[in-house]
């Protein structure tokens, strides 16, 4: 495995492969306990296999602590009219509760930032729960601007199929 060796010792960071789905599982669901949204993954290790690893629609980096998983980031590129360029949209960013305090999450930031600059990304963005005050004030302490005047709209499940068949015929 291609690991990216780190500021911390013993932390190291990597691609996650097809045989991480079950890890990646993992990680989702004691992020959604944390957010208190475990009845929300409805993810599989099939639906994973196939979107991350067939599809390619996302990629996961992995950081291992003394060769243990202990973080995850998933993430996908978007893109911004206004610049002209892709950008790097962080969907999720857990590490484990016994790692938080080492610097680990900083360190996931860090190398996505890497990666946006290397892939020719014009931003790195992310949304963040208002009541996770400790990742907000990481946040905001490495230089990241919340987006106040903006509002996230989501459309899933009935309403999405609803909205599908507005322009058929």
């Amino acid at each position: 495995m291609n690991y990216i060796d780190c500021k911390l010792d013993e932390f190291k960071i990597r691609f996650a492969k097809e045989e991480d789905t079950v890890i990646i599982l993992d990680f989702i669901k004691e992020l959604a306990r944390y957010e208190k949204m475990e009845n929300e993954v409805v993810a599989t290790e099939e639906i994973l296999r196939d979107s991350l690893f067939n599809r390619k629609v996302a990629e996961v980096i992995i950081g291992e602590y003394e060769n243990e998983p202990v973080s995850f980031a998933l993430f996908f590129h978007n893109f911004s009219t206004f610049l002209g360029r892709p950008g790097i949209y962080l969907e999720d960013l857990f590490v484990k509760e016994s790692m938080r305090g080492k610097g680990i999450g900083k360190i996931m930031l860090s190398f996505l930032g890497n990666l946006a600059i290397e892939r020719g990304c014009g931003r790195l963005e992310w949304s963040c729960l208002d009541w996770n005050e400790p990742s907000i004030k990481v946040y905001k302490h490495l230089g990241a601007v919340p987006m106040d005047e903006w509002t996230v709209y989501r459309m899933c499940d009935k309403p999405l199929v609803n909205l599908a068949k507005e322009f058929q015929k």
